[in-house]
């Protein structure tokens, strides 16, 4: 798996827990909760639906780091890779 994966793997997440979202506009830079709207619910989700996927526990003293996309790209790599 390489980081372009992981990418299309997060995205296709937040498609499944934000199905009115436009993967495409989604700025890698920015804020997901703010920017997709996610509420604090649909964060977790994302988190629980990333650590089964990609089998590992992502501790919640991390989640800040999984704040963009780019972030959550970074992250998960630096596990995985």
């Amino acid at each position: 798996m390489n980081r372009d994966e992981i990418k299309t793997s997060v995205l296709n997440r937040l498609a499944r827990i934000a199905p009115e979202i436009d993967p495409s506009q989604i700025d890698p830079d920015a804020d997901l909760r703010r920017q997709i709207d996610l509420d604090s619910m649909d964060y977790l989700n994302l988190m629980i639906a990333l650590s089964k996927q990609f089998k590992i526990d992502i501790p919640e003293t991390d989640y800040p780091k999984l704040a963009t996309l780019n972030g959550c790209v970074d992250y998960l790599s630096s596990i995985i890779l």
